[in-house]
């Protein structure tokens, strides 16, 4: 995987020459040995599909109109134009107004290309990794993209971000080795990944950084800020209404036009982000043509909310689009940090509490289903009993791992039928006695006790539905349950804080994991503010998976230890597993077109490959 006192955008080039000197380069460092060949591409595994010098990237419309305006909505509000950080609440779409060293192809997995990087060389031990900038590249105030920019960009967004600086952990350094070269050096060899994941780097301006900004004060890039910041992509910010909409203007002499990554891609004239903080009122304003595109992610809503006129006259499309680009895991996922659910048996015990056929049933119109595996609807999920590379995998780590993962597949509980379901109760409560609970006075204790609470906490109204589906269940085995909504910035603290019993949220997961999975479910990152280990997961089994995942060198050795890694995670019953489903369901106002042919890996690809149809917009009408 992405907002009323009006604040229009403040001018760019602000820099006077004086300036210049307080930022010029750092001497450049020597290049390491051995570097290799320079290429123009990089792919995890094989070679790139598109050659040197190939025009456009197959899957675009190379002569898309490059007009109109697409609104866009988002839930909450927002209070910086500062992304990098982890406190406050950023604009969504600043990753317009940014370029990154590479960028990536939607019909290839794990692939990239040359953006602001002309190309890149690494040693054949993948110990380090060289960028070479192109000579064009700018920022929209003119000055030239530096070496040095990237170097300063690397060492604050780790300095900044603790997610980020685990994520570039390995990174020893960055260093400016030629006028416009940049090295990476890493901390370990044979880490295939690591030359891409420092091509994900978005540069930013050092110059306009580290000046002062209009108020004659220093700039703070560690802070949260209103200002708009100097950017050097395909748009730049037009006008900003704090935390209720923010809009992004192409920048006609944009240096990257022309680039073949580029063509046929962010083709409208305007972009612009309406927040807000009702999912009702979201849904209604869509069906009030205040905004253009939607991702509709209830299937209630998808079932019973778009008969209205509009979709009856063919003004608003309902389109799904296959989602192959990527697996999932959406799930319960109880707080392994709290003692209570550090026990196995009480964790498979909130399995069995869950009902999903009949929440399926009832609140999803059976459009779900249920999730079995942290790597769903890819190659990478687990099945069946290990057999070939991936057992050999796994007998490595043998002293590590469940037992189980030898013998047993993975299997959820089954409860299509009344007699199921108490079935599914009798297990957990059994369970919950054999860890040593009881209940005493209908509420279910422990040998000291204390009563077994659970609070379930949420941000999104949407799922508020599901946890009171839940919760009966549960309260029939004597837990004690509150669901407790709270808005997304309160949400977000308690999220860095862990301050929270049960979260229902997931994971995604891309067709060739490597380095993010440390930060999923890596020991390392259990008590880590700000990472992606959710469940605070800490197991040595699990550590040693992820290393053979990160260091596969074969796809199919890749495949076989992230099918490992699906099998031991599911063993261990972290997670409650929910649903999925494998399309993106998306309606539109009907002013856009696409390409024939999608990408295979893009889903919907909306708005990057999209442009605006006159023809279609004259017989929609005028956005309202």
């Amino acid at each position: 995987m992405t907002r009323s006192l009006a604040v229009v955008a403040l001018g760019v080039g602000l820099l006077g020459p004086a300036m210049a000197q307080e930022t010029a380069p750092a001497p450049a460092a020597a290049a390491p040995s051995g570097a290799g060949e320079w290429r123009h591409g990089l792919s995890l595994m094989g070679e790139p599909k598109y050659p040197a010098g190939f025009k456009h990237f197959a899957y675009v419309n190379p002569d898309a109109p490059k007009v109109g305006l697409v609104r866009q909505s988002v839930d909450g509000t927002f209070d910086s134009l500062n992304d990098i950080i982890p406190r406050g609440t950023p604009a969504a779409g600043l990753h317009l107004i940014y370029d990154t060293l590479m960028t990536s192809a939607y019909d290839e997995v794990a692939t990239e290309y040359g953006l602001i990087a002309e190309s890149v060389r690494y040693p054949a031990d993948f110990s380090s990794v060289t960028y070479r900038l192109r000579p064009e590249a700018k920022w929209h105030d003119g000055q030239p993209i530096t070496a040095d920019d990237v170097v300063w960009s690397f060492e604050q967004l780790t300095k900044n971000n603790p997610r980020q600086a685990y994520y570039y952990s390995h990174v020893k350094g960055a260093a400016v080795t030629g006028e416009r070269e940049v090295t990476f050096t890493f901390d370990q060899a044979g880490n295939r990944e690591l030359p891409q994941i420092v091509g994900q780097l978005r540069v930013m301006p050092k110059h306009w950084w580290t000046a002062n900004g209009p108020d004659g004060k220093p700039r703070d890039i560690s802070q949260g800020t209103l200002e708009v910041p100097l950017g050097s992509g395909p748009y730049r910010v037009k006008e900003v209404q704090p935390g209720r909409s923010i809009s992004f203007e192409r920048v006609p002499d944009y240096w990257g036009k022309d680039l073949p990554v580029n063509i046929g891609t962010d083709n409208f004239a305007e972009q612009r982000y309406e927040y807000f903080r009702d999912s009702t009122v979201e849904l209604e304003a869509f069906k009030g043509d205040q905004y253009d595109f939607r991702i509709e992610s209830s299937a209630k809503d998808w079932a019973t909310a778009y008969n209205f006129p509009a979709v009856k006259e063919g003004k608003v499309i309902l389109e799904e689009f296959p989602n192959r680009s990527s697996g999932s895991m959406q799930a319960f996922i109880p707080n392994l940090r709290r003692e209570k659910f550090q026990d196995q048996r009480v964790r498979r015990a909130l399995n069995l509490a869950l009902d999903f056929d009949g929440m399926n049933r009832t609140l999803f119109f059976g459009q779900y289903k249920r999730t079995s595996s942290y790597f769903q609807n890819t190659e990478l999920a687990s099945s069946g009993l290990p057999q070939g590379l991936e057992l050999d995998i796994l007998e490595s780590v043998k002293d590590k791992i469940p037992a189980s993962v030898f013998t047993a597949p993975y299997t959820n509980p089954e409860g299509w039928s009344e007699g199921l379901r108490r079935k599914n109760l009798r297990e957990a409560a059994n369970l919950l006695k054999e860890a040593g609970y009881e209940v005493k006075g209908g509420k279910l204790v422990n040998a000291k006790g204390e009563p077994f609470t659970m609070e379930i906490l949420i941000s999104n109204p949407a799922f508020e539905r599901v946890a009171l589906f839940y919760k009966p269940s549960l309260e029939r085995l004597g837990i004690t349950v509150t669901v407790r909504q709270v808005d997304t910035s309160q949400y977000i603290n308690r999220l860095r804080a862990r301050d929270y019993d049960m979260i229902i949220t997931g994971w995604g997961q891309s067709l060739s994991p490597g380095n993010e999975q440390r930060d999923f479910w890596g020991s390392s990152a259990a008590d880590r503010e700000g990472s992606g280990n959710y469940a605070g997961i800490k197991d040595p089994g699990v550590d040693a998976l992820i290393e053979k995942v990160i260091y596969a060198t074969s796809r199919e050795e890749l495949v076989a230890a992230t099918r490992a890694l699906d099998r031991v995670l599911l063993a261990h019953d972290y997670v409650v597993p929910s649903w999925n489903y494998p399309n993106t369901r998306t309606a539109r106002w009907n002013r856009f077109s696409h390409p024939d042919q999608m990408p295979e890996y893009g889903g919907d690809s909306f708005p990057t490959i999209w442009w605006w149809d006159a023809e279609k917009a004259a017989k929609t009408g005028a956005a309202r």
